[in-house]
């Protein structure tokens, strides 16, 4: 399990240098995914058990989806 989360590092880090590709428009996108794939990877050699590394992913799924919802309801002008 501890895998997923260094293929999940691998992209991270390849949105994130997208984002930087872009030209400067999107460096706090990149900062993010470069923040989330130091996470990752760390995540991803730590051993620890395939409950563990679940528990950790839905954390992570449930913050980002509350985290974009309300982004993109009060923050984004329409």
């Amino acid at each position: 399990m501890g895998r997923m989360f260094r293929v999940l590092s691998f992209w991270t880090l390849i949105f994130g240098l997208l984002a930087l590709a872009k030209g400067g428009e999107l460096k706090p996108m990149a900062m993010i995914c470069f923040f989330q794939t130091a996470v990752f990877l760390t995540l991803g050699y730590m051993k620890l058990s395939e409950r563990t590394y679940i528990l950790l992913f839905w954390g992570y799924m449930v913050i980002s989806f509350i985290g974009f919802t309300y982004w993109s309801f009060f923050k984004l002008e329409l």
